[in-house]
């Protein structure tokens, strides 16, 4: 397989499991299921549901791993990757073509430049006095305990 095309599919598989534990997965889910389902791709068999099975199962690995402060949760990570690089890898060795739109789905999870991804960035900032005591910005807090 051509290096551009391995580098490719290297590049994918790890803008993926970073897309699977992040705020954006739900619609990148659906942008890289539709990649493989046009290539008769992972889980040909099943269609588009096999594939959304296996990103579910893959995802939900990696965020039980992270959830519970699993020690090897970079292990986890880099199966995760590993199985999806070579996902890629067959799906461009079979469709060279599909590369275009692997870069372009790859400009859209994991933009290079440093833009705002599908989830934006966020900027905050504490004013109008000195805090003296914990100070939590979020956008929706559940049960939280400090000290």
């Amino acid at each position: 397989m051509d290096a551009e095309l391995a580098a490719l599919a290297a590049a994918g598989a790890t803008a993926l499991v970073q897309s699977m534990v992040g705020d954006g997965w739900t619609a990148a889910r659906e942008r890289v299921v539709g990649f493989f389902s046009r290539r008769g791709a992972a889980g040909a068999a099943g269609g588009e549901d096999a594939i959304a099975g296996e990103l579910d199962e893959a995802r939900e690995e990696l965020v039980a791993a992270r959830d519970a402060d699993d020690p090897d949760a970079a292990a986890a990570a880099a199966d995760v990757q590993a199985e999806w690089r070579n996902q890629l890898r067959r799906t461009l060795r079979a469709d060279p073509e599909a590369a275009a739109e692997l870069r372009a789905l790859l400009a859209e999870l994991a933009p290079a430049d440093g833009a705002e991804g599908p989830g934006g960035v966020v900027h905050n900032s504490i004013s109008g006095g000195v805090q003296h005591g914990n100070v939590i910005q979020a956008h929706t807090v559940g049960d939280v305990r400090l000290g």
